[in-house]
């Protein structure tokens, strides 16, 4: 259901696109926006993750510079049958983490020092399989496309209001001629419509990650727990190079610009209470204690291949 409400979120934030290039420009209009849309996605593909990972001066590591992540990264990937990603440490006290990366194969995770710090072992690796979640269901590529097509958006609508309302229609009725009230109002309300679309994408993707690092860490608990602190300490510590880039608070874990999010049209993450009690109604129905692991080694037979059900044909319970 979540992929497929993912895609038509996706299709409308498209449609909005190139029907805001139509108005402005017609036809002509639209394949231009069609153009710029493609030129800036092929670009975001390639170089997002270099771009946000400079951004907040993360730090990559290995297994002398950071044992204890990068062990934790290596353990989650060989239960989710994944790549092993790059791994970085941001120096920052609030505690959060994100995942980029165009696919698994090109993927990076990046906790900060605060995460690191604050977390117990077990709470760690909860908010890692998170992160891994996002890469393995490609939600980095996807909400890359969704921020560059947001942007796009409003650059074509800000070109409109300054370009597109002189524009007349030609004999046939065809054109851009907005006016300018009309282009005024392509410019302020297409880029709130393009927002509200790529924050329900975002709120959309992190209960599948939820969901799925639930699987990949064996422990529901583990990941509820940690949200907990990480929504508490995100209240009081601030993330000050994300207060300077806020475009990019849809990658953390949490909002690293404020503690307090509701599932309304501009929250960029889930209310948190529904999160945690959707992680708590997990191990409840398996069963699970704080101690407790998914065993993701010779799975039983039969229809049900472990607490969350019945896996894909030919692979692991939860691979």
């Amino acid at each position: 259901m979540s992929i497929a409400r993912t895609a038509l979120l996706l299709a409308a934030m498209t449609g909005l696109f190139l029907a805001i290039g139509a108005l402005i420009g017609g036809q002509g209009g639209m394949m231009i926006a069609l153009v710029i849309a493609l030129a800036m996605n092929a670009f975001a593909y390639w170089n997002s993750d270099k771009m946000v990972l400079s951004m907040y001066g993360a730090q990559q590591v290995d297994r002398h510079s950071a044992p204890g992540l990068v062990s934790i990264v290596e353990r989650l990937v060989t239960r989710a049958g994944m790549p092993m990603p790059k791994v970085f440490i941001i120096n920052s006290e609030q505690p959060n983490a994100f995942a980029t990366g165009r696919d698994p194969e090109h993927a990076s995770v990046a906790a900060t020092t605060g995460l690191l710090d604050r977390l117990s072992p077990e709470e760690v690796e909860g908010v890692m399989a998170h992160e891994l979640a996002h890469v393995k269901n490609r939600d980095t590529l996807i909400m890359t496309i969704t921020a560059t097509i947001a942007g796009a958006i409003g650059m074509i609508a800000n070109f409109g209001m300054f370009f597109g309302g002189g524009q007349r229609s030609d004999e046939n009725g065809n054109g851009g001629g907005l006016g300018l009230i009309g282009g005024i109002l392509i410019a302020i309300i297409a880029p709130m419509a393009a927002m509200v679309v790529q924050m329900a994408i975002s709120r959309t993707r992190e209960y599948a990650a939820d969901a799925e690092g639930a699987r990949i860490c064996g422990n529901p608990l583990w990941l509820a727990n940690a949200l907990e602190r990480l929504e508490q300490a995100a209240h009081v510590i601030p993330n000050h190079q994300a207060e300077n880039n806020p475009a990019t608070a849809h990658l953390f874990i949490v909002n690293p610009l404020s503690g307090h999010g509701m599932d309304n049209l501009f929250s960029t993450h889930p209310n948190m209470t529904n999160r945690v009690a959707a992680l708590r109604a997990m191990a409840a129905q398996a069963g699970m204690t704080w101690d407790a692991r998914v065993q993701r080694q010779n799975p039983p037979s039969g229809p049900s291949s472990g607490p969350w059900g019945k896996p894909p044909k030919g692979r692991g319970p939860w691979g």
